[in-house]
């Protein structure tokens, strides 16, 4: 996967933390309440065992991902792409890099979560080459089910075209 043109990937910094912030609750927390404030994203990015990473163009950050990466696994924590950017490849080209830095760890599964009835981040992660394992009710503040998906990085997530 290459960056759209007109895109760089760079690791986040942190003065990035309000805007990653402001887009986690505009985008991903909607309705549940605020929880990744700028100061908790701050910490997070200081964690040795996450990377998070930006897409940036010249006039600012057009979506951004955080992800944790374990003994085993990584867990991709956050993911978000501006309204005005999405559609472009940009959350595809966020994914894939850090789907390689888990690699290059010796990582071979990543899992996310996702709403229940957010069928387009459902289907974004299929096209990606991940798979439904199991319903998690009440995930989110308690009120919200999630479904955990995981994409096994030894399967390629898209059979090649002939």
């Amino acid at each position: 996967m290459t960056t759209p043109v007109g895109y760089g990937i760079r690791l986040a910094r942190s003065d990035d933390s309000g805007l990653i912030a402001r887009l986690s609750r505009d985008l991903i927390e909607t309705g549940l309440g605020w929880s990744w404030t700028p100061e908790r994203v701050a910490r997070t990015l200081e964690n040795p065992d996450v990377c998070g990473i930006v897409a940036a163009t010249p006039r600012g950050l057009a979506g951004f991902a955080i992800m944790e990466f374990l003994a085993e696994h990584a867990h991709l924590s956050l993911l978000a792409v501006d309204h005005r950017h999405q559609r472009r490849g940009v959350g595809q080209a966020l994914v894939a890099w850090l789907e390689e830095s888990a690699r290059t760890a010796g990582i071979s599964v990543v899992y996310v979560e996702a709403r229940v009835n957010n069928q387009r981040a459902r289907r974004f992660y299929r096209a990606l080459g991940y798979r439904d394992l199991f319903f998690m009710p009440k995930y989110y503040r308690g009120v919200e089910a999630a479904v955990r998906m995981g994409h096994d990085l030894r399967r390629p997530a898209i059979a090649p075209s002939s």
